[in-house]
């Protein structure tokens, strides 16, 4: 099986799968932690060399204050728990914001924890114009234009999979998409199961992926 070299991961759905399990919205976003470290697993023990997950934007800011709380809460606890595995971490995140976690800022420089291996990159406080505000700024004899957007750290995506049914990218690393395959899950990322990663997986392998060439 081909299998993609980095992984992008919009784990949409927490809110809905709480209201259809009688809880509030915030409460679905601490239920979505598990998933994302079994997830890594499973990323770790296949191959995968890179993974990212998309924690929260700029735009998720807006939501009531008690979602905002959870959802940051459930980032910086999901980090913490990725730095006591075998991984090369990295957040990245508007860190001028008041929004951005304090506690997450340790991890805005990669680090390798344990004996290290797959890169995991979590965003967090994550704005698809603040990544690119920089390009503004480049030198246009510049080719490389990936040195000059804050992400320049995260590689490019070969295949991204969202939960929850939507279809959209909704602003995740959009020079890194540029040519992902897109794999949408209708099942909520609270209900994660590991087939939907292989079906991802197998998906994929189907796929004709030439680049543009």
């Amino acid at each position: 099986m081909r299998l993609p070299e980095h992984i992008g991961i919009i784990p949409d759905g927490n809110r809905r799968w709480a209201v259809i399990n009688g809880m509030t919205k915030d409460k679905g976003y601490e239920i979505g932690i598990d998933p994302g470290l079994f997830l890594f697993k499973l990323c770790q023990k296949e191959g995968v060399k890179e993974i990212t997950f998309y924690g929260f934007t700029t735009d998720n800011t807006k939501r009531p204050a008690e979602q905002r709380v959870a959802f940051t809460e459930a980032c910086i606890n999901a980090v913490k728990l990725l730095s006591k595995e075998d991984a090369s971490l990295l957040v990245v995140g508007n860190t001028e914001s008041t929004m951005f976690p304090k506690e997450l800022l340790p991890y805005t420089k990669r680090k390798i924890f344990g004996k290290g291996g797959i890169k995991v990159n979590f965003l967090v406080n994550y704005g698809w114009q603040w990544d690119l505000n920089y390009l503004k700024k480049a030198d246009e004899k510049n080719k490389n234009i990936t040195n000059n957007i804050m992400s320049n750290d995260i590689s490019r995506v070969d295949l991204i999979i969202r939960w929850g049914g939507r279809r959209r990218l909704s602003g995740f690393l959009p020079v890194q998409s540029i040519y992902a395959d897109f794999y949408v899950i209708d099942d909520y990322w609270p209900s994660f199961k590991p087939q939907h990663f292989y079906d991802a997986l197998k998906w994929y392998d189907d796929q004709d992926v030439t680049l543009g060439g």
